[in-house]
């Protein structure tokens, strides 16, 4: 990462953060769901998709020069809008969303990795690597957290360049008529297909972890938002391009969970293949490091603010260890447990709850300007109607799905609800003076 004498991130180390946040395991687990969903139409839906992350993405620029620090969306809520039993419900929630993030990529990396044993090895064999995916990573951040950490950057670089070269080399060979209006499905079934693979793009919220340690925030913090935001959606786009437009939809369907690495082979043969299996294997792998990372370091943060027990911010060995064992606990069951496509949905659905708010948060916040509070009050539209467009079709698929999504709300209250009753209330020690942050 790009960093000043002395210490401070630069520019480009706050877009790697956001772009490897973003380009984590979600274009891997998800580009396959997508392409169900939106036919011809996919890349228009990451378009769509990419338009309420962008938009959204102007209100956390502000918001994290103007509370810069360790805390992000957390401390945004909490500052503008009080520590209330809504709020921390709200906050946890977007704990659950990032629990459903490790469930999605563990999903992916359980079908990319069952692409290497024979007749994709089974149910066993998938659900043994799921499990791996989780409880390794989950060991190696009781280990060595800052070794792990250091990794990330890394790996943010390869998995980018492999991704390039899959579209340098699968550009030439995409068919237009695959990608024609008369293969998309109408337009509201587009916007929901955009809508449920959102999850893909939620990671860039984590630049908003570096306010207090990145160089002119003033200037960097919102252009580190637009870069990293703008060239994911480029990049997944293109993407959605160069696999529809090379495979027919009925070989996508069929490779639906390792889709982007069936896209590889009619121009790169199984070696292509391979290549892609792998980064997807090293993506995935990456993504739950760096999520369980982060996903703890956010339990211990609502912890700090009241809003969670406070067991839950006690530290070993200088680190906020039950919260990553709680963590992984819960992303174990939903991974075993769900499927793919109740996976994407509850994690979009979190996220785009979440981002409404935040997006509410700028209009509420009394620095704001006509123009932010105008900018975010469509942040707010975008999310609320992308979110009834999603559970629109979610439900109108699978009436069933009305209920997950029930379960996720309703947990999310209820577990502040009753916390809030029988626990100890208020914050029990500032956020300012609080030295752990979310970062990977």
């Amino acid at each position: 990462m790009a960093a000043e004498d002395n210490g401070k991130m630069g520019l480009w180390g706050a877009v790697a953060i956001g772009v490897g946040g973003m380009v984590g395991g979600g274009i891997f687990a998800v580009l396959g769901l997508s392409v169900q969903l939106a036919k011809g139409g996919t890349p228009l839906a990451f378009a769509f998709a990419g338009l309420v992350a962008l938009i959204t993405a102007s209100s956390y620029a502000r918001l994290s020069v103007r509370y810069a620090g360790p805390g992000g969306t957390v401390v945004f809520l909490d500052r503008v809008f009080g520590k209330s039993m809504h709020v921390g419900a709200l906050n946890v929630l977007l704990w659950f969303s990032y629990v459903i993030m490790l469930s999605l990529y563990a999903h992916a990396f359980g079908s990319y990795g069952a692409v290497f044993f024979p007749d994709q090895g089974g149910w066993l064999v998938r659900h043994g690597l799921i499990t791996l995916a989780i409880v390794l990573p989950a060991v190696l951040n009781m280990a060595s957290a800052k070794v792990v950490g250091k990794a990330e950057t890394y790996v943010v670089v390869v998995k980018i360049a492999i991704l390039l070269f899959f579209l340098g080399v699968g550009w030439k060979g995409v068919e237009p008529a695959r990608l024609a209006p008369d293969t998309w499905v109408p337009l509201l079934p587009l916007v929901a297909g955009g809508m449920i693979i959102f999850v893909a793009y939620e990671g860039f919220e984590l630049i908003a972890n570096t306010g207090g340690d990145i160089r002119d925030p003033a200037r960097n913090l919102p252009l580190a938002f637009f870069i990293s935001v703008g060239f994911v959606v480029l990049l997944y786009v293109a993407i959605a391009v160069v696999v529809v437009g090379n495979l027919e939809l009925t070989a996508i369907a069929d490779a639906r969970d390792y889709a982007l690495a069936e896209a590889a082979k009619p121009f790169l043969g199984q070696a292509g293949f391979t290549l892609i299996a792998v980064a997807a294997l090293l993506s995935t792998f990456s993504a739950i490091n760096a999520t369980l990372y982060g996903s703890s370091r956010l339990c211990y943060t609502i912890a700090k603010e009241g809003e969670l027990p406070a067991e839950l911010e006690r530290q070993m060995w200088g680190q906020p260890l039950e919260g990553l064992l709680v963590t992984t606990a819960l992303a174990l069951i939903l991974a075993n447990a769900a499927d793919l496509t109740a996976i994407s949905t509850l994690g979009s659905a979190g996220f785009l709850s979440v981002f409404a708010v935040v997006n509410a948060a700028n209009v509420k916040d009394k620095g704001s300007t006509a123009l932010d509070r105008a900018v975010s009050l469509a942040g707010v539209a975008a999310c609320v109607a992308a979110f009834g467009a999603m559970v629109w079709q979610s439900v109108s698929d699978n009436p069933s799905s009305a209920w997950v999504l029930a379960a996720l709300y309703g947990g999310a209250g209820v577990l502040e609800v009753f916390y809030r009753t029988i626990g100890t209330k208020g914050p029990r020690k500032s956020l300012r003076n609080c030295k752990t942050r979310r970062t990977i």
